[in-house]
């Protein structure tokens, strides 16, 4: 008896939680900010590009595939019917701006043949909406990674640092954007 109450709670907590709105975002550019140093800027950028890529891909709340859809351009009212009828909430033309990366090297205490890398990555993400161009929605992201690294810095060593700083952002990032489309829209 007892397990069949928890299996009802179960199954009545799941059913009250409202599925994740879905939406459609096109990567326009990943950029950094001027005063992003040039040579970790590059290497953010690439690193930050790949990682958005993979969201858009794999996150369940984002379709990035509208397949025989309207012209947005020509035929907005169309574009609009065709998401409402894919279950899609909003679509948008996102920016990816770099605001921060860094790379630091530093002595490990108490370690004498060890090193610490310190890499750390910020973002501001942009949306704007599809038909229309209108202010969509905004969020940042940011991560700091730190490893252990030998006295001899590896490309594999690097490249994870970057990387998981990177993915760490993005998915920061999206996760506010998301809380940020998810709230409801203001009356005019």
């Amino acid at each position: 008896m007892k397990s069949l109450l928890v299996l009802a709670l179960l199954v009545s907590s799941a059913v009250a939680a409202p599925p994740a709105k879905k939406y459609h975002f096109e990567l326009t550019a990943v950029t950094p900010k001027p005063d992003v140093k040039p040579d970790v800027a590059k290497v953010a950028q690439d690193r930050v590009e790949a990682q958005f890529k993979k969201a858009l891909e794999t996150n369940p709340q984002l379709n990035t595939g509208l397949d025989n859809a309207p012209d947005p351009a020509t035929k907005a009212d169309a574009y609009r019917h065709y998401l409402t009828q894919k279950g899609i909430s909003g679509s948008y033309l996102v920016t990816v701006e770099i605001t921060e990366a860094s790379e630091e090297i530093q002595p490990m205490d108490g370690k004498p043949n060890s090193q610490r890398m310190v890499v750390h990555v910020g973002i501001h993400v942009l949306g704007e909406t599809i038909p229309g161009r209108t202010m969509g929605f905004t969020g940042d992201g940011q991560a700091t990674v730190k490893q252990e690294i030998g006295m001899k810095i590896r490309d594999a060593d690097r490249n994870y640092a970057w990387d998981g700083a990177a993915e760490t952002a993005v998915g920061d990032a999206l996760k506010t954007c998301f809380a940020k489309l998810a709230q409801p829209k203001a009356k005019p």
